[in-house]
């Protein structure tokens, strides 16, 4: 099951879980996941960023966020966004457009009942 979520409303949902991850694309096509904790204002999703997020997110800007459900059978939170680079060193952030949202969860039967948003 699938529920959209207002980009206007994403500050909240992202407050009300704590950390996230990234998930970005290698060279080889390979994922890359990484724990930050995410700040937001409207659409935009900062944290620091490590090396390998900042080569990839450089060569391949589209990203995904995660946020596990925070109890059995609750609602994860799934982001996609574009992403960029800012700084350098110790002091790079990755800087996140979010492009859409949703809660998701599986259907209560297993499987999913997901409907497209």
């Amino acid at each position: 099951m699938s529920i959209p979520v207002e980009i206007e409303n994403l500050a909240t949902e992202v407050d009300n879980r704590g950390p996230g991850y990234l998930l970005t694309s290698g060279a080889d096509g390979r994922p890359h996941t990484i724990e930050l904790t995410f700040t937001v204002g409207g659409a935009v999703l900062r944290a620091r960023s490590g090396k390998s997020s900042a080569r990839n997110i450089d060569d391949r800007p589209l990203v995904a966020l995660l946020w596990p459900p925070m109890e059995p059978g609750g609602y994860s939170l799934i982001v996609d966004g574009e992403a960029l680079i800012e700084g350098d060193g110790d002091n790079r952030t990755v800087v996140i457009t979010a492009t859409h949202a949703i809660l998701h969860r599986p259907a209560a039967s297993g499987g999913n009942d997901c409907k497209t948003v």
